[in-house]
């Protein structure tokens, strides 16, 4: 298996965590497991590209830089991305901010859509 089928394989289990989580009531995990499902995919289509970054921000960068603007994606999941790793950000260390239950399943409709956008493409430049 390669890196790439690693990594979205991770995103897919990522997101299955996302959802179990959120089903036994736990929103604030449930976001943050869902960013890291949209994470993933991000790096898998970087590395598809030969690239490879170590940080959140680099590789939210180099997503928004090689897939949005260049419309190779649509810029929608740049900016789900974005707005994932926000609700992550509250949902792992926001003390008395919670992401709420409706806040969740939308990050996890986003980290499914991502997953599926993906591998069409990935598919494509096979």
């Amino acid at each position: 298996m390669s890196a790439i089928e690693a990594l979205i394989n991770r995103a897919k289990d990522s997101l299955a965590a996302a959802r179990g989580t959120l089903r036994d009531g736990f929103p604030d995990f449930a976001a943050a497991r869902a960013y890291y499902a949209m994470f993933y995919v991000a790096q898998a289509l970087l590395a598809h590209r030969g690239q490879s970054y170590s940080s959140h921000s680099a590789i939210i960068s180099a997503f928004g830089r090689e897939f949005a603007k260049t419309a190779r994606m649509d810029p929608k999941f740049h900016r789900g991305l974005i707005a994932a790793q926000n609700f992550r950000n509250v949902g792992d260390y926001g003390v008395e901010a919670h992401v709420s239950r409706e806040q969740a399943e939308l990050v996890c409709g986003w980290a499914e859509e991502f997953i599926r956008a993906a591998e069409e493409l990935l598919g494509e430049d096979e």
